[in-house]
């Protein structure tokens, strides 16, 4: 059953991949672009309000008490927000100077901005999976049904960050190759997050509550910084509210099937 539970693991990451592949595609098209970007919003979006935010309070409250539980998720997320700031100095940004034609260079700015928010994205979805491959793992090992239905939920969530994160990634001329690597490389990581808990049997309540603490301020720096710029502005206003609903709409189907 065990090992099961960490194939499942595995599986899920797979759905990442699905949406880079789709991406890759569709990837000089500019409506499937801003689509999958709203899409992406909706989803992180939902996933902070809706799992997030009380998982780690249910974790932490049980430990800590509901006012230390709360002072706690508030310096966890402003570690986790000023944590990917500090990764963001190090990664090449939208604001790079140019001697092209000023339309050009809003399109070469644009498609910094894009590369930037895959970059972000990447990072911080890394850890997300680390904890959710945890997750999943324990669910499955103690039932399978349920442990199937969690995974459905969690690759129903995936297609969209996969989708976003390879057509950033594509808008700085990056390879298909180097992409699907990348794209590899977030998707493995819930495998690892299962094969943690494979090898150690699980960890403390306080530290996975720390984990989904720093990985809520990282998500909520991609969803508010990131995502919610790239949306805003976004020629097609129908095309970014009908993305963030369906995005929403995505995660909340995918939340009923982790939860039946």
């Amino acid at each position: 059953m065990n090992f099961v539970a960490l194939l499942l693991t595995l599986f899920v990451g797979l759905f990442i991949l699905i949406g880079s592949i789709v991406s890759i595609y569709y990837k000089n098209n500019s409506k499937i672009t801003d689509f999958s970007i709203a899409l992406a919003f909706g989803v992180i979006i939902s996933l902070i309000i809706f799992e997030l935010i009380p998982e780690t309070f249910s974790i932490l409250n049980d430990e800590l008490g509901i006012l230390r539980s709360i002072i706690s998720i508030t310096l966890l997320i402003l570690i986790g927000i000023i944590a990917l700031k500090i990764l963001d100095l190090f990664i090449p940004h939208h604001g790079q100077e140019t001697h092209h034609h000023h339309k050009n260079k809003n399109i070469e700015c644009h498609n910094e901005h894009l590369y930037h928010i895959g970059i972000v994205s990447a990072i911080a979805l890394v850890m997300h999976n680390l904890i959710e491959g945890m997750s999943l793992y324990l669910v499955a090992s103690s039932n399978l049904l349920s442990g199937l239905l969690l995974c459905i939920g969690i690759g129903l969530h995936n297609i969209p960050m996969g989708l976003v994160i390879a057509l950033t990634l594509s808008s700085h001329n990056h390879s298909n190759k180097k992409i699907l690597n990348i794209s590899l490389i977030v998707s493995f990581s819930t495998f690892i997050g299962g094969f943690i808990m494979f090898i150690l049997g699980g960890v403390s309540s306080i530290t996975e509550g720390i984990l989904l603490g720093l990985t809520l301020g990282m998500l909520i720096y991609i969803a508010i910084f990131e995502l919610l710029y790239q949306v805003y502005n976004m020629k097609d206003k129908r095309l970014s509210i009908f993305g963030t609903i369906f995005g929403i709409f995505i995660f909340v189907i995918s939340l009923i099937l982790s939860n039946i």
